[in-house]
């Protein structure tokens, strides 16, 4: 399921640079993780190859009459944080939540408790949330993730955001296609550090669509915007 750590390094490291992260914390975040956590023990066949998954973000577009129709047609929903809420109060269950716990930690507890898995992601300034919300989620029920180098259970699926890294893990885990509902790139309601992760989540989409072969619709119109200067990509 890791990315092979050579490849995405450099990705890690563009990222890391643009922010300023410091990799010695996420590597003390992945590593209390991983103590906190067991190894994953749920199903991942609702993402099996054969499987047109939806990616829900929690943008404004996300409730739509389109959006909607659209996540409830699709094989499968792997959603980002809050877009799991909002599905829900439309009737939409989700197959696969991703987060780092930074929004709605009460959700992660109850679909862990109801064995509807969660990939929850470490990193240097989220490590209060993962001591005070892993040990109370159902065992075997957490995907542990990292941004560093993986250790044991704990994996690096790719990506950065919980949007994008949703993508990512819809593409480990086998999915066959994916699109987009609620993803909201020009949200002009977002502040300065969101909208900088926005621009970042579009670059890996970009180098996951070109890696699958696949083009998503949420990039057109936008490619040739798209400053993939720092990746390792031809």
């Amino acid at each position: 399921m890791n990315v092979d750590w050579r490849e995405w390094e450099p990705i890690y490291e563009a990222i890391r640079a643009d922010f300023g992260f410091d990799r010695a914390a996420d590597g003390r975040a992945r590593d209390r993780l991983w103590r906190l956590s067991e190894p994953f023990e749920g199903s991942t066949d609702s993402l099996a190859s054969n499987s047109e998954v939806v990616i829900a973000g929690a943008g404004p577009s996300l409730t739509t009459d389109e959006s909607l129709a659209r996540a409830g047609a699709a094989d499968a929903i792997v959603a980002a944080s809050t877009a799991v809420d909002r599905l829900a109060a439309h009737g939409l269950s989700v197959d696969w939540m991703v987060t780092d716990l930074d929004k709605n930690p009460e959700t992660v507890r109850e679909l862990t408790a109801a064995g509807t898995p969660v990939a929850v992601h470490a990193h240097g300034d989220n490590v209060e949330l993962v001591e005070s919300i892993v040990p109370a989620c159902a065992s075997g029920s957490i995907l542990p993730t990292t941004q560093v180098a993986p250790r044991g259970h704990v994996v690096n699926i790719g990506g950065f955001t919980d949007g994008d890294r949703a993508a990512y893990l819809a593409d480990a885990l086998g999915a066959s296609s994916l699109s987009f509902v609620g993803w909201d790139l020009d949200d002009p309601t977002v502040d300065r550090s969101k909208a900088k992760k926005l621009v970042w989540a579009q670059r890996l989409l970009y180098v996951l669509e070109r890696r699958r072969n696949e083009r998503f619709g949420v990039l057109d119109g936008r490619r040739s915007e798209i400053d993939v200067q720092s990746l390792p990509i031809d």
